[in-house]
């Protein structure tokens, strides 16, 4: 390149050239890479700012910058080839196409061409011989004459797209060449055709079922005439159920496939009554008949012993059996038709006719790779009695399947009901209040941690499964045996200071005497085991508490470590809550004292934190009992919460908390150290501070008063006003309040207005973790 004039967007050793103030047509800065109709001259700031985004889509090839050029060379923007005068439009065929010129013996002459172009040119050219652009080698440009109209069904057509001009009046084109199709006479792209044919225009005859070529198919109620046929020739798919009687008065040909059975409908109202899709054809072949297994009673017994499903769903399996008997359809097939080894397809009976099953049959599947269950009746992850009598049905005719030979990565049939039933697990009721207790009481985190765990370390290995341990039941008398691991999950995320560690498997056990669950907890392997699908390293929670302490929140917490990682965290409210689980959990140590008072100052003043505050007003906290005279155990209230953020770890989102504490005057109480306080209880006055509407009303207060009170409330409180005293609640906070102050002079509007601030200046503050409380004093 060395002699040549390049193209002004083609920079060597430089990003872009240096500007200069226009002496033209105005006293601006131009940009040099476009025309004045796509970027406006401007400050040099702008320009700047418009040229660094010319870099962001700039191709470096060697020594060189090629940005993309706006001079109107082209109608869109467009890469210039250092090699030769082509003109490209995407950026990576651009990189292709300076790959292959590179080293193209033409891309000397090629060269020497370009070099006669000073500046680009754009005004159109006229188009002499449009050449085609091969990417593997040039192609000399030939001219080009249209085809006459000829008998051959497959016409050729030449389409130009728009050209690249050049100082010498000669440009290269991309021609898309076009075919007609033999058989529906469109006009389509060449390299198109082929497909276009295979997927629209197919041999329907070597798809034709016969006695030498048919899908394969099973008999699965012969009295019925249904059966199970896969339902395409190639591939992994589902098998289907299709109903076909030949013999007798009761001739019928259905077919579950919504495509086929339209086009039976079609061809029977068009008087094609012999018309057969491709998957009663195959049935109407089918010589092959499935055993029937009749399902026995103590195998579901058994089952409920073992807790694969409880007693409801049993009385709803054996229900469902007695009706097929009495139906006389089998109630569970095992068909073998499928082409995967790994999956069963069970045919269960429906007795209700719907979209899922046309002929009274669902096909269930069973994944034994992924240990997974599918029935076209409900979602994938939830459980449904069809599942259940496929299990009932695996269970007395395959039971290895269901069996773990005390190794964690063997699958467990009863996954299903553990993430997808959510009746087992977590426990509910009073399983979950055993379960939560006895974490309290015996996974408490020691408030002093060694020293190798509260610093994070990036070459920690972690296990990947997770598995409790203990052997027995701890509640039942005698050495109670637990049952062998079950899996929750196997995408569990433990989460670092570093990264997260992704695909981590969850188990719990189950005493299946007394029924007690037992999760993983411990945090001697440096982990805090969150709600069993995340879980926190010690010294990320350890992190969390300093940020907290140096007044960080936690969003902006998460988002420091989304920055430091390059890996997304779980949304901010997931992970306050895991912390706070955390903090419940840490056996605290509160040994607070000061200096000069000692343990027993002369006034106690809590820390107040305005974003803390709830937004519940007086009238919306439960009012306290008669009797109540204000005595709170301090060390009740406190052992609610920590139960209540425990507890956020089986329930979703804080739905159904078993433990939830809301607010109240008769149970609410701040923190004292055990060594400033002479006992458990404290006072909690916040009561005698309500006032009924009696009293309110008989409260004075004058109009200039209430009018500054009204100033100081938020907007959402003061548009709450206009709509509760009826006045347009639309506009700026200045209308609402010129409106509002208007209507003062009205008795009931005053009385409104003086309720509402005063309940709002009534409202209670929100708890804090005893993690993070601060408590101070001041010596008088």
């Amino acid at each position: 390149m060395a002699g040549t004039t390049r193209h002004i967007t083609i920079q060597k050793h430089q990003k872009f050239p240096q500007l200069e103030r226009c002496t033209k047509c105005c006293n601006r800065f131009h940009c040099p890479f476009c025309i004045s109709s796509i970027f406006k001259p401007s400050r040099v700031d702008k320009v700047k700012l418009h040229l660094k985004r010319h870099c962001n889509k700039a191709v470096v090839h060697g020594d060189f910058i090629i940005h993309r050029c706006g001079l109107g060379c082209r109608a869109s923007l467009h890469y210039h080839c250092m090699y030769c005068p082509t003109t490209i439009l995407r950026r990576s065929d651009f990189k292709n196409h300076l790959q292959v010129c590179k080293h193209n013996p033409k891309s000397e002459s090629a060269t020497k061409a370009l070099a006669r172009t000073n500046t680009p040119v754009t005004s159109p050219t006229v188009i002499e011989t449009p050449s085609v652009i091969n990417t593997a080698e040039s192609v000399p440009s030939m001219p080009y004459t249209p085809p006459n109209t000829s008998t051959d069904n497959t016409s050729l057509t030449i389409t130009d797209t728009p050209s690249t001009s050049t100082a010498a009046g000669k440009s290269r084109v991309w021609p898309v060449i076009k075919k007609r199709c033999p058989s529906c006479n469109i006009l389509i792209n060449k390299n198109n055709l082929p497909k276009h044919m295979e997927r629209k225009h197919a041999d329907q005859s070597a798809l034709d079922i016969s006695e030498t070529f048919q899908l394969t198919s099973q008999c699965i109620d012969e009295t019925n005439g249904i059966y199970a046929v896969l339902k395409v020739v190639k591939g992994h798919g589902i098998p289907l159920h299709v109903q076909y009687q030949n013999l007798g008065e009761n001739n019928r040909a259905l077919c579950e496939s919504n495509e086929c059975q339209m086009n039976i409908d079609i061809a029977q109202r068009s008087g094609i009554t012999s018309y057969q899709c491709m998957h009663i054809s195959a049935a109407s072949f089918c010589k092959s008949l499935v055993e029937h297994v009749s399902l026995e009673e103590d195998v579901i017994t058994e089952m409920v012993r073992g807790k694969w499903f409880s007693e409801k769903k049993k009385k709803e399996c054996l229900a469902l059996q007695q009706l097929a008997n009495s139906s006389y359809v089998p109630l569970s097939v095992h068909t073998t038709i499928g082409i995967s080894s790994a999956k069963k397809f069970i045919s269960v009976f429906e007795p209700n006719v719907s979209s899922y099953s046309r002929l009274g049959r669902v096909m269930v599947v069973y994944n034994t790779i992924i240990d997974s269950w599918l029935c076209p009746c409900t979602k994938l992850r939830r459980s449904c009695l069809h599942k259940y009598v496929a299990k009932w049905h695996l269970f007395q005719t395959q039971r290895e399947l269901f069996r773990t030979e005390g190794s964690l990565d063997q699958p467990h049939s009863e996954e299903e009901d553990i993430t997808d039933n959510h009746d087992v697990y977590p426990p509910k009721g009073l399983g979950l209040k055993y379960m939560v207790n006895y974490i309290l009481k015996n996974k408490k985190i020691p408030a002093v941690l060694p020293e190798d765990m509260q610093v994070p370390s990036p070459h920690t290995d972690y296990p990947q499964n997770l598995c409790p341990n203990e052997t027995v039941c701890q509640d039942c008398p005698g050495d109670v045996l637990l049952s062998d691991p079950m899996l929750i999950t196997q995408n569990a995320k433990i989460l670092t200071n570093w990264c997260i560690i992704k695909d981590v498997a969850t188990y719990y056990k189950q005493c299946p005497q007394c029924g007690m669950f037992y999760r993983y907890q411990e945090w001697k392997d440096r982990l805090h085991n969150f709600n069993d699908h995340i879980i926190l390293d010690i010294p990320l929670c350890l992190t969390l508490r300093n940020l907290l302490q140096v007044h960080t929140s936690v969003s902006r917490a998460v988002e420091f470590l989304q920055l430091m990682t390059g890996v997304e965290f779980p949304p901010p409210d997931t992970m306050l809550d895991a912390y706070l689980q955390f903090e419940a959990l840490t056996d605290h140590e509160y040994k607070y004292s000061c200096p000069t008072c000692g343990d027993h100052p002369p006034v106690v003043l809590m820390g107040v934190h305005k974003q803390t505050a709830s937004p519940l007003s007086a009238n919306d906290i439960e009012k306290p009992p008669e009797n109540f005279k204000g005595e709170v155990s301090l060390e009740e209230f406190w052992e609610s919460l920590s139960k209540e953020m425990t507890c956020r770890g089986f329930v979703a989102n804080g739905k159904h908390n078993p433990f939830a504490v809301p607010a109240s005057y008769h149970f609410w109480a701040p923190w004292i150290g055990k060594n400033t306080c002479n006992s458990d209880t404290v006072l909690n006055t916040e009561f005698e501070k309500v006032h009924t509407s009696s009293e309110i009303l008989k409260r004075t207060v004058t109009e200039d008063r209430l009018r500054e009170e009204l100033f100081k409330q938020k907007d959402e409180v003061i548009r709450s006003l206009c709509t509760e005293c009826d006045v347009d609640s639309t506009g700026s906070r200045s209308d609402l309040l010129l409106r509002l102050c208007s209507e003062l002079k009205s008795k009931q509007t005053c009385d409104k207005i003086y309720s509402k601030i005063w309940s709002s200046a009534g409202s209670c503050k929100t708890h804090q973790s005893k993690g993070t409380r601060k408590v101070t004093h001041l010596s008088i």
